[in-house]
């Protein structure tokens, strides 16, 4: 697929080279159109792109930050900040997942990605397993770096548009237990918490976990 036909389909859905240039100050990553190495082909068909126009993002993935580092979701908490009274977008103030490998070491490729704007009505309250299963083959939930990086970038190249505002979306990704990534809610509709993009885990039913009971 050639970019310049894709950017007719997509539109303002599209994040390429261009537009990540753009805002790539703002991401703390280096303008991709300048970078040596050669942007990748878009991986789905004419047909694909027309039938996600309105629904789906098609954004490039950059690996790296502008220091040459792995754009991992650590980096991209200490970029973007933890108080919204600071600077906004932000992340929310947590510190659980730090160590976890999907934060301190899974990054995107360098490579076309496309994602989904907003939640499927049908998902809603529904097991992340059973969601998984009931994805058609060339489906997937995104890893958690892929919704805050497009969360982020989307952001920028919008000038404040907010995916999830208000809602949290389970990714691929799990925890060292075998727990469920979900990430998003950028805003509390009851404005108890802060605002800032949330990262949590779903707790598995493990067979450590068991009630007792009492004879009345």
């Amino acid at each position: 697929m050639d970019l310049l036909q894709a950017k007719k389909i997509m539109g303002k859905n599209l994040i390429g080279p261009d537009e990540l240039g753009l805002i790539s100050s703002q991401l703390g990553i280096k303008d991709p159109s300048k970078v040596k190495t050669r942007i990748p082909k878009i991986n789905f068909s004419e047909t694909q792109l027309k039938k996600s126009r309105k629904d789906y993002i098609l954004i490039l993935g950059v690996p790296k930050n502008k220091k040459g580092q792995w754009l991992t979701l650590n980096i991209l908490r200490s970029h973007f900040g933890l108080d919204p009274k600071k600077s906004e977008p932000c992340f929310y103030n947590q510190d659980w997942y730090l160590k976890e490998k999907f934060a301190a070491k899974t990054h995107l490729e360098f490579q076309w990605y496309l994602v989904r704007k907003k939640v499927i009505t049908q998902t809603r309250g529904k097991d992340p397993q059973a969601i998984q299963k009931s994805l058609n083959s060339n489906e997937s939930l995104p890893s958690a770096i892929l919704s805050i990086f497009t969360f982020f970038a989307y952001y920028f190249h919008t000038k404040g548009e907010i995916l999830w505002k208000y809602d949290f979306i389970w990714c691929l990704d799990k925890d060292k237990n075998g727990d469920r990534i979900y990430t998003g809610r950028y805003e509390d509709p009851k404005k108890i918490n802060k605002n800032g993009f949330n990262i949590h885990r779903h707790l598995s039913i493990r067979p450590c976990y068991g009630a007792v009971t009492q004879v009345l």
